[in-house]
């Protein structure tokens, strides 16, 4: 899945993977990440969720990355901010109080660049990737963030009745990408009401806790 597929669909307005309130199953299980107050969170592939500003009215601060720059432009006017913009290479940084959002592919988006982050919550990223792409992706998000203690939101369904994004993640591939750095653990599991574009689904959210102590030491 190449780039312009994610910027004609921002530029078109076919966004029905943006949700018009905080994600439910956030609210519910974000405290099981145990953020201290004033931790930052990563949201890789942020789009313009409302979920982050939920995040942000916890005092908490928000971090996130996304490959479309019209997206991160509604985000701030969304949220009434007027961020400072500045080029970081391969990368555009958005920043403001308690925010900042690469814009970017997140393979270039680089440890030193992001800083520590606390937790990780993840409802769009590894739902939008196809296959052949998830594990690149998971491994390249725990070396960002240091195998931060993440919370995992993803569909199941009959992949076979339906093209992705977003696309089906069964129990197995969660494990399979994760399990080497973290305990994995199925919050919930709920059927998705009206199903995903007519197909019967639901949706699981993980608690990924890390195994040990953070393995990198000194952030490159």
């Amino acid at each position: 899945m190449d780039h312009s597929f994610w910027h004609d669909r921002w530029e078109s307005g076919r966004i029905g993977f943006h949700e018009g309130r905080p994600n439910r199953l956030l609210v519910t299980h974000f405290p099981a990440l145990k953020v201290p107050d004033g931790g930052r969170v990563f949201v890789p592939l942020c789009g313009k969720t409302l979920d982050i500003g939920w995040v942000l009215s916890r005092g908490h601060k928000v971090v996130g990355v996304e490959l479309s720059d019209l997206a991160i432009r509604q985000l701030f006017e969304e949220l009434g901010v007027d961020p400072a913009i500045s080029d970081m290479g391969a990368l555009k940084r958005y920043s403001a109080t308690d925010i900042e959002i690469f814009v970017g592919d997140i393979l270039a988006l680089t440890p030193r660049m992001l800083g520590p982050v606390e937790a990780v919550y993840d409802r769009a990223a590894l739902v939008a990737l196809p296959e052949g792409m998830r594990a690149a992706y998971a491994a390249h998000l725990v070396d960002l963030t240091d195998a931060a203690p993440q919370l995992l939101v993803c569909f199941q369904y009959h992949q076979r009745l339906q093209n992705g994004p977003p696309f089906s993640i069964a129990p197995d591939e969660v494990h399979l990408h994760y399990s080497r750095d973290y305990e994995i653990r199925e919050l919930a599991r709920e059927n998705l009401a009206g199903g995903l574009k007519g197909i019967p689904a639901w949706e699981s959210v993980w608690l990924l806790s890390p195994r040990a102590a953070k393995r990198l030491q000194t952030r490159r």
